[in-house]
């Protein structure tokens, strides 16, 4: 049969040069043009899988039943033994047919204006520091590549094929031991919880106690997102529709988000963790950079939008373990602007195929429906006063605080580094990710993400099962001498501050680096 040949390397390169989507998934080679732009997690988490071996990540993402429609996508099957997997075009790689030579490299030069010769000396300064500059980014990447390549298990494909195997072995005792069955009573006690929390903000806003009832708002908005963060892994009950309308009610009509924009931003960001160029949960500039990447600017592939590396950035970056807290603080806003900006963009629609076309509307009304609520009702109508207002406003938003540093403080102090395709899909999302220890009492508090290790390796696993987890993944880090990085809250904290600081300090020697050429014609990098 046409779908059990064997498609060489070389054929899939062809393939992927004609413009074709191609992906393995176990010993099949899948053409998912068809599929993707309606695949309900984005197109964008199928790119960065064209030309790899994505058979980790297809498995971790999808039930049994949806696997067994991916036959439908077979064209063939691979050569036996590791696939070497290819760059895919998203992130750079170039493919062309093998009967087309390549052209040769092109040298850049400066564009040079017809100017004065004071003019052409200025540009062909600022183009020398701008060289500099760009090897001074190189080396402070390059010292992080060292540091993990040192710490971490080598990308070598025989290693990293040894750590699969006994992923894989894992995987199927998360199955067989019953880690994916949701443990519907405790969100019963979840229900509990989150009804007390409004009472008390009703309560406290009948008696007219209004900065008690904005605290319990936002801690009401703080606990229920971790069920729409479930919802929209699916990992409630397992079907698309109910729990997207859950995920959806919570996230849009409750708390004023598109669960739509962050479904398609986390697919991206748990198949691309850390890298600066593909991952949009660390691009934040000019605010905040986790990396050195970001000294030469980013075009973003998940915004398609360039990140520059202004002035801006220069000014604020080595400032940024400063202002972390401060802008935790208020990042609600800016989600919220973002959630808009989705709902109305064309990208809104590819979440979903022809079966979901109602969650658009259905976004757009929720959202609708909250600001109608809480903005017109709540804040103009109930609220007596513009300071109180304002107020009530801020300490709302303020307490929804430990959300956002927990969504940071896994990743943010993390490696950024890229050491290659041949790395396995666990070995990354271990490099990449952080657990934060805490007693159990406190997991309510946490809602699940200070197993955020864990459930990058099982994004499916319902939250209450992670803790259970957790001390099989302990056991899979010992037998493949992969790093298992698990701090205290505070000792997490300081490590993202750390991080933060670093980077800044690295600006500011840029910066410096940068001045003294412009005045000696001479870097100092090497003084």
């Amino acid at each position: 049969m046409l779908r059990d040949r064997v498609i060489t390397p070389a054929a899939v390169e062809d393939l992927i040069a004609d413009g074709h989507i191609i992906v393995i998934f176990e010993d099949y080679v899948l053409q998912l043009d068809s599929w993707l732009d309606k695949h309900p997690g984005g197109n964008l988490a199928i790119r960065h899988m064209v030309g790899k071996d994505a058979t980790d990540e297809i498995n971790a993402y999808h039930k049994p039943g949806t696997l067994k429609t991916m036959k439908a996508f077979r064209i063939g099957q691979k050569p036996a033994g590791i696939w070497a997997n290819k760059t895919p075009p998203i992130r750079g790689g170039v493919f062309q047919k093998q009967d087309v030579l390549p052209s040769p490299p092109r040298t850049a030069t400066p564009p040079l204006d017809e100017c004065p010769e004071e003019r052409k000396k200025e540009q062909e300064d600022d183009f020398a520091a701008k060289l500099k500059a760009a090897a001074y980014t190189s080396w402070a990447e390059t010292q992080d590549v060292d540091r993990d390549i040192r710490e971490y298990p080598s990308i070598d494909p025989e290693v990293q094929q040894d750590v699969v195997k006994k992923y894989r072995a894992l995987h199927q005792r998360v199955y067989d031991e019953g880690f994916y069955d949701c443990p519907y009573l405790s969100y019963g006690i979840e229900m509990v919880r989150y009804t007390t929390l409004f009472t008390c903000s009703m309560v406290a806003l009948r008696y007219e106690w209004y900065m008690t009832s904005a605290f319990f708002l936002g801690f009401w908005w703080q606990q229920i997102m971790f069920t729409a963060h479930d919802a929209g892994h699916r990992a409630i009950t397992g079907n698309f529709t109910v729990d997207t309308v859950i995920a959806v009610f919570i996230a849009d009509f409750c708390c004023g988000l598109s669960m739509g924009w962050w479904k398609r931003s986390h697919n991206v960001h748990h198949l691309i963790t850390n890298h600066p160029e593909h991952d949009p949960d660390i691009q934040n500039l000019p605010l905040f950079a986790t990396s050195p990447s970001f000294f030469r600017g980013i075009y973003s592939t998940f915004y398609d939008f360039s990140f520059a590396w202004d002035k801006a950035a220069e000014i604020l970056v080595p400032y940024q373990h400063l202002t972390y807290y401060p802008i935790m603080g208020v990042a609600r806003f800016n989600l919220y602007l973002l959630s808009w900006l989705h709902v109305f963009s064309s990208k809104s629609s590819s979440l979903g195929n022809s079966k979901a076309w109602w969650i658009r509307p259905l976004e757009t009304a929720f959202m609708t429906c909250f600001w109608y609520i809480f903005g017109y009702l709540l804040v103009w109508k109930t609220l007596p006063s513009w300071p109180i207002r304002i107020a009530f406003v801020l300490v709302s938003h303020i307490a929804t605080m430990p959300l956002h540093v927990q969504i940071t403080l896994s990743h943010w102090g993390m490696s950024t580094s890229e050491l290659g395709e041949s790395e396995s899909f666990p070995q990354r999302q271990l490099r990449t990710t952080m657990d934060v220890d805490c007693p159990r009492w406190l997991d309510f508090f946490h809602g699940g993400l200070q197993f955020q290790a864990v459930h990058h390796l099982f994004p499916r696993v319902p939250r209450h099962n992670l803790r259970r987890l957790q001390a099989l993944v302990k056991e899979f880090c010992k037998s493949t001498e992969i790093p298992y990085t698990l701090l205290g809250f505070v000792d997490g904290n300081v490590k993202v501050l750390g991080r933060l600081e670093e980077v800044g300090e690295q600006v500011a020697h840029l910066v410096a680096c940068q001045k003294h050429m412009a005045r000696t014609g001479d870097s100092g990098l090497l003084h």
